[in-house]
């Protein structure tokens, strides 16, 4: 599976099918799951000094396709824009991708789609689990992680890093909730990947928080 479809995976809960955080952090950190896997591939990332492009911008760096459909077209998406600094490229990928992650995972087998009508007239979808074990071989990996201390894998580190870019490593682990947080934080701004992969990384990281506090700071305006 993609990082982006275990991250789901670990922000739907099982038992009622609906996000452990809100939407839109959920939107935006899949979009940023998207780039971080492309940055571990080296496919994408930052141009090199004297190339006369602005500094912070993503760009693609080796154009070979991932052979997975999502990510092929991810990073021709990427490939066919102006260098951009992740927050745009996470606006931009973020477009109906939650919606397709959903539908991987339901033909997968691993979700379900459950549909029903809130007040007896509004439709409500929700995607309860439908086979958890992969899931459950996600959060052993993060429990070992996060709570007892293991080292982790660059895999789990992607997985770790963006669940602390939206505050959310404590709902997929059982531990206490600040050392959770705290040993996530810490996992996130360690060298575990090659030193232009993690500057991506954290670049991507950094982007998604940016792009999130502007909506917030937006709704937060727009309800006052």
């Amino acid at each position: 599976m993609l990082i982006a479809e275990d991250l789901l995976l670990l922000l739907v809960d099982d038992a009622t099918g609906r996000f452990l955080v809100d939407s839109t952090k959920v939107d935006n950190v899949l979009a940023g799951a998207v780039l971080v896997e492309l940055a571990t591939t080296e496919r994408l990332g930052f141009p090199p000094e004297g190339s006369g492009v602005k500094r912070g911008r993503l760009v693609v760096v080796d154009p070979t396709p991932p052979g997975d459909p999502l990510l092929d077209r991810a990073l021709a998406t990427v490939a066919a824009s102006r260098p951009a600094q992740p927050e745009q490229l996470i606006a931009t990928l973020r477009k109906r991708l939650r919606a397709t992650l959903l539908e991987r995972l339901s033909a997968a087998g691993a979700l379900r789609r459950s549909t029903r009508k809130v007040i007896g007239i509004l439709p409500c979808t929700t995607w309860p689990a439908a086979d958890s074990s992969h899931k459950r071989e996600l959060r052993a990996d993060l429990q070992a992680v996060l709570v007892t201390g293991a080292t982790p894998d660059s895999r789990t580190a992607a997985l770790v890093s963006l669940l602390a870019a939206v505050n959310a490593a404590h709902k997929v682990v059982d531990g206490d909730k600040k050392l959770v947080l705290a040993r996530a934080k810490d996992i996130a701004a360690g060298d575990w990947a090659g030193d232009a992969v993690n500057k991506a990384i954290d670049a991507v990281n950094a982007g998604i928080a940016v792009i999130i506090a502007a909506g917030a700071a937006t709704a937060g305006g727009s309800s006052s």
